[in-house]
């Protein structure tokens, strides 16, 4: 290519969707023709603005705050300097050696993980991925099950991009706006696994089925009374997300479920002076007696005297089991 071609491409046939090309030729330039990849990222750093504005706001939070209250840099408007008196051509060059050596032993010992932050994939999701998601998703929040008519739905991370999780079809899932924001980048579970809106019409403990029974709820669990209960104020805490037993629930289920145990234990302590007890029970898989494959713990009241012989509790799974 002649000088007379560049000149008709830069001006004329370069297509731009950011500034990379003729940053890249500019960069080559001013490097007299030739620069390994590494210069040329220099050259890229140094004009990256968003780059600058985050290292003024890194700098700002954290090292010349330090270094302000232990009295080694002073700082007037936006000038830095350090807090020394004038230094010779030998005392910087050890005062640039130490900074150097501290700085290698702590990469040395920690890794090239104290960048990782830079590494992470910042491009939003190609909307054909976008549009592929959803549609698999068949308009359901895969957490709780809500459609786009109850809130709005977004295409989540299930590795969050702050873990290093990428703009893949299997690390994407449809949440609503109220489960990604609860989700946060804590959790990296997968609830692709949600059964088909068909299959959720027909389960008795899905939260389309049972609004009119809750009576209790904290976020992503709710509770009813059982409809063929052991004993009074038998209660079951359900996930709203249809998922087949307590082994799949997720630690954020999990958890709420727990509180929302105390709650009710709490609460029937309070209103029925006779209770004394609780069972709490979790049947999971048909061979432990679980009829309806969507999880549920049950909560049971017990009394003094309910049955004769409560020794064993819920050893009793196994009659012959319960005595011992």
């Amino acid at each position: 290519m002649k000088f007379k071609d560049l000149v008709d491409f830069i001006q004329n046939k370069m297509r731009m969707s950011h500034i990379y090309q003729p940053l890249l030729i500019k960069s080559l330039v001013d490097a007299g023709g030739l620069a390994t990849l590494r210069q040329l990222s220099n050259a890229f750093l140094s004009e990256d603005e968003s780059q600058l504005i985050y290292y003024e706001k890194k700098i700002k939070e954290m090292p010349l705050k330090v270094l302000l209250n232990r009295g080694v840099v002073k700082k007037e408007g936006e000038l830095v300097s350090l807090n020394v008196p004038q230094l010779s051509y030998q005392q910087k060059a050890e005062i640039k050696m130490l900074c150097e050596k501290r700085m290698q032993e702590f990469v040395q010992k920690k890794g090239l993980g104290i960048w990782d932050y830079r590494l992470l994939d910042t491009e939003p999701i190609p909307d054909s991925l976008r549009y592929r998601v959803l549609q698999e998703a068949a308009g359901r929040c895969a957490l709780c099950g809500a459609t786009h008519k109850e809130r709005p739905l977004d295409v989540d991370h299930i590795k969050p991009r702050s873990k290093g999780g990428k703009n893949l079809y299997e690390n994407l899932q449809v949440l609503c706006s109220k489960c990604n924001r609860s989700k946060g980048n804590k959790d990296d579970t997968d609830f692709k696994e949600l059964l088909t809106p068909d299959s959720l019409k027909d389960c008795p403990f899905c939260l389309d089925n049972v609004k009119s029974r809750v009576i209790e709820s904290i976020d992503t669990v709710f509770a009813i009374k059982d409809k063929y209960p052991v004993t009074d104020q038998h209660m079951l805490i359900i996930p709203q997300r249809h998922t087949p037993d307590f082994f799949s629930m997720t630690s954020k289920e999990r958890g709420e479920a727990e509180n929302l145990l105390r709650i009710l234990k709490n609460k029937i302590t309070k209103d029925d002076a006779s209770v004394t007890g609780f069972n709490v029970g979790i049947n999971c898989g048909i061979s432990a007696g679980q009829t309806i494959l969507h999880a549920h713990i049950h909560l049971i009241p017990r009394r003094n005297r309910d049955t004769s012989k409560p020794r064993g509790g819920v050893r009793g799974v196994i009659r012959n089991k319960m005595s011992y």
